[in-house]
């Protein structure tokens, strides 16, 4: 019964993976259309909108009027099971898993003076849906899983000069989680439901520099901090066999779950060859490693059962990733500039932790966008992106005889429109 519980509830926190998302791990890329379209190489240097604000805050020293950017990415992620065997040998490998959603986000800066501006973020860091069709035959390794991270970030830079300015902001960070697994005692019971809810709300930071190097190349520098979360919620067992807890099928235990998402470091550059061609460079470092393992405390758990769902711990053992990205920029007249970008991300996950929540693997990213200013004051953004992982396999197991090994190949189309309005 332990590790049926264990990778059920535990999973909360590891279930924010999905090939929904253009980012390795449970990250989220989609913080600007602008940048999406170069493959976000660049994006702590181009400076492009208010959207860099996530890039770089330090970039708003280089928006020389008021503005507002906003926009939204959409994502279409579909997954090819094959090979598939379990244990019970029941269940179906549609692998339609992840719906459509989408990725919204918004910016506001405004100019002080030569030195000083202020901005205004609200962007999505990190998230996931997935939600398998009801008879999966890995149901009882995941079935469906809803996390979301909605940040909040006031943020001031300040320039030294026309070379080089700073910025920082604390980030406001909330999250909240829901998880629903299937449940069978033995290979021959019912089905039973696990569904854990959980929600908090923590702070973290980013900092920047952004230095221009020579007349035609930019620098930048942009560090995101960890954010550690204590996830309060509930973890609510529905047995379906009457009998195993006095009479009654269905258990709610009180639950905390302790989580941290990642710092990253992004360098990236930004180098104008002449008036129509600008190209862009990026590489991210993110530390997964922070993932070790993952560990749920259930109060109110009867004394009889508390070595079994008390204090619960899943060796995870993510390891820190590196993610490159280059890009290029045409303006092909006053209103519009083409752009493109080519970005390869690596997946944290290893093949022995592996599960249909998390089936990832190393990916590469194709991009496309353009810009359409039909006047001084507005501008907007389009992006489309194509992606596609290397093929991963799952192998799981549980006490209870239960198991599930597949192939997965993902891939998936993002696309975005967003605006920029200048005072």
């Amino acid at each position: 019964m332990k590790k049926v519980m264990l990778k059920t509830t535990l999973s909360l926190a590891v279930t924010l993976a999905s090939t929904q998302i253009f980012a390795s791990g449970f990250a989220i890329n989609e913080q600007s259309i602008s940048g999406m379209g170069t493959g976000f190489a660049g994006r702590s240097s181009s400076a492009d909108d208010a959207s860099t604000i996530f890039g770089n805050p330090a970039g708003m020293s280089r928006l020389k009027r008021e503005q507002v950017s906003g926009g939204a990415a959409f994502l279409d992620a579909h997954t090819d099971i094959s090979h598939a065997s379990s244990s019970p040998n029941r269940g179906s490998n549609d692998g339609d898993m992840v719906p459509f959603i989408a990725v919204p986000m918004g910016y506001y800066v405004k100019p002080i003076d030569d030195h000083w501006a202020f901005g205004i973020g609200m962007y999505a860091p990190f998230g996931l849906v997935t939600d398998y069709e009801s008879g999966f035959a890995g149901r009882y390794f995941g079935s469906k899983s809803e996390v979301k991270i909605v940040t909040l970030q006031p943020t001031v830079s300040y320039a030294f000069n026309d070379k080089v300015s700073i910025g920082f902001g604390p980030t406001i960070n909330r999250i909240d989680g829901t998880l629903e697994s299937n449940l069978s005692i033995t290979q021959a019971a019912p089905d039973g439901n696990v569904k854990i809810k959980g929600d908090d709300t923590a702070l973290g930071y980013n900092i920047g520099i952004l230095a221009q190097v020579t007349d035609s190349t930019r620098v930048g520098l942009t560090y995101h901090s960890k954010v550690k979360y204590k996830l309060d919620g509930n973890t609510k067992v529905n047995y379906n066999v009457l009998g195993l807890i006095g009479q009654n099928p269905s258990q709610k235990y009180d639950a905390s779950l302790d989580l941290t998402t990642p710092e990253s470091v992004d360098f990236s550059l930004t180098h104008q060859l002449d008036d129509k061609w600008t190209i862009y460079a990026g590489s991210t470092w993110t530390r997964w490693s922070r993932l070790k393992e993952i560990t749920v405390e259930n109060k109110g758990v009867p004394a009889v059962l508390n070595g079994q769902f008390g204090t619960i711990t899943e060796e995870q053992n993510w390891h820190d990733t590196w993610a490159h990205a280059i890009g290029a920029s045409y303006q092909l007249n006053k209103e519009w500039v083409l752009r493109t970008g080519l970005s390869f991300d690596q997946a944290p996950t290893n093949n022995v932790d592996r599960s249909p929540r998390i089936p990832t693997g190393d990916r590469k990213i194709f991009s496309l966008g353009a810009g359409w200013s039909p006047t001084n004051d507005l501008t907007i953004d389009v992006a489309y992106s194509y992606l596609r992982e290397e093929s991963v396999k799952v192998n799981n197991s549980n006490d209870r005889g239960q198991t599930y090994d597949a192939k997965y190949q993902n891939w998936a189309n993002g696309f975005g429109v967003g605006a920029t309005y200048r005072f």
